[in-house]
Parts: structure tokens; sequence; C-alpha cells
């Protein structure tokens, strides 16, 4: 944990709304507590990175331990997080273990805006996961940001219907976009590296089918590839953001 994030009701402001500065107090008792603790092992007076999601950054220093939370003194100063990528990926949903850890390198990556689809090859059962309520996303992507030490929480969205999603919205979002399927196909082509506005199609292990591959191929999608190894899911994601970027 690289940046402590606090949620924006988590801190009491200082003086009145005229005359405050950018202080508060926040007191923690959750696996933030036990981490500082911990791994920290932090004393009375240190300070800690801090940052308050969707906000600024700063320092907390710690004003008082005790056996079940921390107080700590929360000062923001820096509003820049660090540049999201220009990226919005649009990902086949993967075995639900796995989305976690998929979640957690997007967030880490700079990844703003994550669409989970359906595809021929994912399990229904996928759709029931609890992993996929709202609080089990942001967890995972809170770690995430935690660890690049990053503020902006990205956007989840989920469909489940493939031909609608891909008809009906897909254009919208991939208007004047570099649009990308990675594919294993040999005669896909190669990742470029570039700043322009991207949107990026992940298919499963072993990648979409040919109708899938040809409605995303008509919606202005050109694929490209890894290569010939079938990777993971997770391994694909964080290789293609580092050849893409």
């Amino acid at each position: 944990m690289n940046l402590i994030l606090l949620h924006p009701h988590e801190l009491v402001w200082q003086g009145d709304s005229d005359s405050r500065i950018d202080s508060a107090e926040a007191i923690l008792r959750d696996r933030r507590f036990l981490h500082i603790q911990s791994i920290h092992k932090a004393e009375v007076g240190d300070l800690l990175r801090v940052g308050v999601i969707n906000g600024s950054m700063g320092t907390g220093t710690v004003k008082h331990i005790g056996s079940n939370s921390i107080t700590l003194q929360v000062v923001l100063h820096q509003h820049e997080p660090p540049p999201p990528l220009p990226v919005t990926i649009l990902l086949s949903l993967p075995r639900p273990k796995m989305l976690r850890r998929i979640l957690q390198t997007a967030a880490s990556m700079g990844v703003k805006k994550l669409i989970l689809i359906n595809s021929y090859k994912v399990e229904k059962s996928y759709w029931q996961s609890p992993y996929l309520q709202e609080d089990s996303i942001n967890e995972q992507l809170t770690l995430g940001l935690e660890q690049a030490v990053d503020t902006i929480m990205p956007e989840v969205v989920l469909k489940k219907r493939f031909k609608p999603f891909i008809e009906d919205e897909l254009p919208a979002i991939a208007n004047n976009k570099r649009c990308i399927i990675a594919h294993p196909e040999l005669s896909a082509g190669i990742c470029e590296a570039s700043e322009q506005e991207t949107v990026l199609a992940i298919g499963p292990e072993g990648g979409f089918i040919p109708y899938e591959v040809e409605n995303l191929n008509a919606a202005g999608f050109k694929t490209v590839t890894l290569g010939t190894r079938i990777l993971k899911v997770e391994t694909a994601v964080p290789v293609l953001l580092s050849k893409l970027f």
C-alpha cells in the first residue's frame, strides 16, 4: 500500500468553510489501520502519503494509535494524480478470480474505463459471481490505486449481451479512436505504441470466435497479435498496455 486512500465522508474538516485550509482528521479502523500498524509500523508523528478517492493527495500525520484504530491529521496539497492511459478496455468477462487480479492491474496501470462484455466462450455462471458486485469491484480497483499512488477511481461497466452492445453502443464509444482487437492470429498486425485515444478489445483465452471478430472488424476494429503464444488474460492485459502506450 503506497497510498492510504480515504473516502470523502471519512474526513472531518477543521474550521468553518470560509476559514478552513485543506486539513482534516480521519479515523481508520479497517484493513488500512492493520496495514499501517503491521507494515508501515507507524508511530505517532510519522508522515504517511494519503489521497482522497476522486480527489487530491497529500500527507497524513499519525496523531493517535489505539488498540483498534489510528487517527490521521490530513493535509491535502497535491492536486494532480498520475495521468491516465488514453484507453477504454472491452474485456470478455474472465473467470471471477482472474477478474479480481485484472481489475487491480488495470487500475494500477492507469486504465479509467473497463467494459466487461459477454462472448461465446464466457460461461453463464460468471455473470452470477459475487465478485461482480459494486463493492467487490471497487475493493479491487482501490487496491490497484493504492499500489500506483492514484486517486481517480476507474469506471467499470457490465454488458451481458454481445450483439446489441456492438451494434447499438460501441459505435459511439469507438468514434474517432484507434480501435484494436487483440487476437492470437498469425495474419494479424503487430502492436504499435501511440498516445492516441484507443478502444482495446480483449477476448477470453484463445481469443474471440470468428463471428465476434467479424462483428468487431465491421465496427472498425483492427486485429493485432502478441504472437503465436496463447497468454492468460491477466498476462495479456499488462503486456498489451505496455506495447500500445
